[in-house]
């Protein structure tokens, strides 16, 4: 067996059960959306690999802790930046 070091960036959907009940369906297709527009790219630019979708949450394994604190970081920021177009 193989061993080595590894990050793990472990991300849940704030409020996702909440959203669900409201609209289920659109909660999912939105998470489905961010997956592959947020999610996605922004881990394969800092060398991450998305080893598990859970329903509302993901698990993204880094051989560096910088690179999944600014993966982790940039996601945020793109979200932030997504949901206050929505606001508007």
């Amino acid at each position: 067996m193989d061993r080595h070091l590894a990050a793990v960036l472990i991300a849940d959907v704030v409020g996702c059960g909440r959203l669900s009940e409201i609209d289920e369906e659109g909660t999912r297709a939105r998470f489905q959306t961010d997956l592959k527009e947020v999610f996605e790219p922004t881990i394969a630019s800092h060398h991450g690999r998305l080893v598990k979708t859970m329903g509302d949450g993901i698990l993204v394994e880094f051989h560096s802790v910088v690179d999944a604190l600014r993966c982790a970081v940039e996601v945020q920021e793109q979200k932030a930046d997504r949901n206050a177009d929505l606001r508007t």
